[in-house]
């Protein structure tokens, strides 16, 4: 039982140091120098100017903390002692300074303070009654609930502020007055197990007590003030815990606003708060270095003083501010939407107003520039005058990205590349959410490695999936609303999310803004038919093949049509012209028409299927389809490779061969565009370095073409019953990379054996998977063509 007193006395050595004053960081405690006591604050040079500085402190300290531990207890082979204290500490003080004539300077002090400390412990003993039984568990398990709660009004302790008008700086302290409180403690502990019963009873306590709180302190010393506004003095700090160390500690954050000389209509306080997901009524205040999330809507709120001896009426504004931008410092302060709040002040009397902002778009500039902070300005107005304004930050990021990928494949396939691109468009707190990286939230099973057997999720289960993996992005970030990116068929797979799961927000917007889709068969791809053939051929079932089919995919069109306002948009990769048993532009694996099926915006790539998700097509689709403005301008211009170029002249070893040099094919029949089966199919294992030659049986046909999956250090040629070399795709050569990859004879072709001579550059084994089809209806103009 040691390690259990241990752990009580470590809970309350925890408690007692949340209860006496804690040091500040190196720097934040120092005392700013001090003029003797009977020389005034310097006053303003207004004509009629009486008395000094009116203003606003504020200082909050809060810790969230918890603690967990299972270990051994005192016989380490059978006991277990398990755990948990959380605390949750607030403490809120702030200051009005009334601006009297010094050096008498008054401060009405306002203190609120809290603090919770729960601790819960289960002991598990293996007890033995006598030595005739084997044994059993003796269970004590515990609650002990520890609150303090404390509030103060007074005057502050050893208020001081000195501004040096000669060199432009200030310096201040101030101690808040001591809280008078409460503290409560609940104890309640069960126990069961034990064989004899009065060990079985259970135990409460409470205790109540008064109690008080020691007033915290800080000062400010050397802050400079700025010269276009000399009548003005604010500031903030935020020192304490930076969140790197193993043991968490207090986190201070304190502001300040004076004005010299005021009118007595003050803004004392600026914040802002937005609901915590997933509980849209839940508000609660935005930490000032963490921000908020591009969509979500957010409250402004100000309070408002009167410090005159008679009733103010007011109107409070709320508007976005340039000044003090490095870049656009010049451009006017901007109104918030439905930003006007009039209300009436009884002399003395505070208020806070709010209104409820929608951040969309905010996190960028119209023009596309990356916007991670935002400067909210608080106006006081009376009889058409400006009394009164306070300008605070507000950190922005962009709604987080849900990566989703394909066909054997996994979360790996976006990281590291994905999160670097996002944060080196905007800033660190834009943040992507690889569906899968942390399998606890959801998980795709779209496959292991490549052609891999292994059973799959359907694409309605692997649905079911995302949607959990956008909850917990939504929860982690606290944002409402989210973008996909989707590759291959995880874009038919965010379709269907969107179509039977996606819901629409309280704010009556989608939860998903942008679904942007690389490469995905949205009209299927014929290269699945031939792998489920290969399939099944050695009886082996993979849905995530099938799902890609194309007659599967027509039946998913059908059914999977709602779109709920999220914006569709799709790349097409298109630089191979024939694959899987026809002539169609394509990425190696998805064609083009299939990847633009029923979207009407796309662009084009010249880059194959796996290549999609690069840095290049996201600079040049993918980010400007996420970037939306205030304005929402969608999308920003996007940069499509060229579509209507002569690709036999590309270069790649596919089409070096004579038969393609300045050729162009085009279908004579789109409805019927397709293939001819041959005969030919085969698998060959492939030893280290090894070379040979498999035949080919043909069928006579218009042409011939045989598509095969293998490495890229795996060289293939096409070889005529004369033996001579009718088309080749060497190892490492561009198309070498792609998944299917093909060799075409254009001529028609008679019945015999052909061969494939195959060789394998590496010190790896690898596999081959190779079928021979002829394409029907493909009319062939060669301009200027080698015969």
């Amino acid at each position: 039982m040691r390690n259990h007193r241990n752990r009580k006395l470590f809970s309350l050595l925890i408690t007692a140091s949340v209860l006496f004053n804690v040091s500040f960081a190196p720097g934040q405690n120092r005392r700013a120098p001090r003029t003797p006591a009977n020389q005034p604050v310097k006053n303003s040079k207004k004509a009629g100017c009486i008395g000094g500085w009116s203003g606003v402190v504020t200082l909050t300290k809060t810790l969230k903390d918890s603690l967990e531990s299972d270990e051994p207890g005192i016989r380490k082979a059978k006991d277990r002692i398990k755990h948990k204290t959380s605390r949750d500490y607030n403490y809120t003080a702030k200051a009005v300074v009334d601006g009297s004539a010094p050096p008498n300077v008054n401060v009405k002090a306002q203190v609120a303070f809290s603090d919770k400390d729960l601790n819960w412990g289960e002991e598990r003993v293996w007890d033995t009654c006598n030595s005739r039984e084997s044994g059993h568990w003796f269970i004590i398990e515990g609650i002990d609930n520890r609150q303090t709660t404390a509030q103060a009004t007074g005057s502050a302790r050893d208020f001081y502020l000195s501004v040096d008008e000669s060199n432009g700086t200030y310096n201040f302290n101030i101690a808040f007055p001591e809280a008078n409180g409460t503290y409560n403690r609940v104890q309640q502990t069960n126990r069961s197990g034990h064989c004899q019963a009065k060990n079985n009873e259970p135990y409460n306590k409470t205790d109540n007590e008064a109690t008080k709180i020691k007033g915290e302190s800080f000062s400010i010393y050397g802050e400079k003030i700025d010269p276009n506004q000399p009548d003005k003095i604010s500031g903030s700090k935020t020192w304490g815990d930076d969140g790197t160390g193993a043991v968490r500690s207090f986190v201070y954050q304190a502001t300040w606003s004076f004005t010299r000389c005021p009118q007595k209509l003050l803004i004392t306080d600026l914040r802002f708060e937005h609901p915590d997901f997933p509980n849209w009524e839940d508000w609660k205040e935005i930490e000032e270095l963490r921000g908020t999330t591009d969509g979500n809507p957010v409250k402004i709120k100000a309070k408002v003083l009167n410090l005159s001896a008679e009733a103010k009426f007011a109107e409070i504004s709320f508007k976005e501010t340039y000044k003090g931008d490095r870049w656009n410092g010049s451009l006017p302060d901007l109104p918030l939407k439905n930003s006007a709040v009039s209300i009436r002040l009884d002399p003395g009397e505070e208020r806070e107003v709010d209104i409820e902002w929608n951040s969309s778009g905010y996190s960028w500039f119209d023009d596309g520039r990356p916007r991670d902070l935002l400067r909210i300005k608080a106006e006081a107005w009376e009889n058409n005058q400006l009394k009164d304004e306070m300008t605070k930050n507000l950190r922005l990021a962009p709604k987080p990205v849900v990566l989703v990928h394909g066909l054997w494949s996994s979360a790996a396939a976006w990281i590291p590349l994905y999160q670097n691109l996002l944060t080196t468009s905007h800033s660190y707190g834009w943040k992507a959410y690889p569906v899968g990286e942390r399998p606890q939230h959801g998980k795709l099973n779209t496959g292991g490695s490549f052609l891999s057997s292994d059973k799959t999720n359907s694409i309605y289960d692997n649905a079911d999936q995302l949607k959990k993996y956008i909850d917990y992005a939504q929860e982690e970030s606290n944002a409402w609303h989210v973008d996909i990116v989707a590759h291959s068929l995880g874009g038919l797979i965010s379709r269907l999310y969107i179509h039977k799961s996606m819901p629409i927000m309280p704010d009556d917007e989608p939860l998903v803004k942008h679904l942007v889709m690389l490469g995905t068969p949205n009209a299927g791809s014929p290269c699945a038919d031939t792998i489920d053939m290969k399939f099944r051929l050695f009886n082996e079932n993979v849905q995530a093949v099938k799902d890609l089919k194309p007659e599967n995919v027509a039946l998913f069109n059908q059914y999977v049509r709602e779109r709920k306002g999220v914006k569709f948009s799709a790349l097409a990769g298109n630089p191979v012209p024939v694959m899987c048993g026809g002539y169609f532009w394509n990425d190696g694996v998805v064609s083009v028409d299939s990847a633009k099926h029923g979207i009407e915006d796309f662009a084009y790539s010249n880059d194959l299927h796996t290549d999609l998700t690069d840095a290049r097509n996201f600079g040049n689709f993918v980010l400007p389809h996420l970037l939306t403005g205030p304005k929402g301008t969608y999308p920003r211009p996007v940069r499509s490779d060229p579509n209507d170029i002569d690709r036999w002249k590309i270069g790649s070893s596919l089409f070096e061969n004579n038969f393609f040099i300045n050729a162009s094919f085009v279908p004579v029949d789109d409805s019927n565009k397709g293939s001819d089966p041959q005969n030919f199919s085969t698998e060959v294992k492939l030893a280290p370095k090894q070379k040979l030659e498999v035949d080919v049986p043909v069928e006579a046909a218009q042409n011939l073409g045989v598509t095969f999956l293998a490495g890229s250090d795996v060289s293939v040629s096409l070889i005529d019953p004369a033996g001579k070399v009718a088309a080749e795709n060497p190892a490492n050569s561009p198309l070498s990379f792609a998944v299917f990859r093909t060799l075409f004879y254009k001529k028609a072709v008679e019945k015999g054996v052909w061969k494939l001579k195959i060789e394998n550059s590496s010190d790896l084994e690898q596999m081959l998977l190779a079928f021979s089809w002829s394409a029907k209806n493909l009319e062939i103009n060669a301009k200027n063509a080698a015969e």
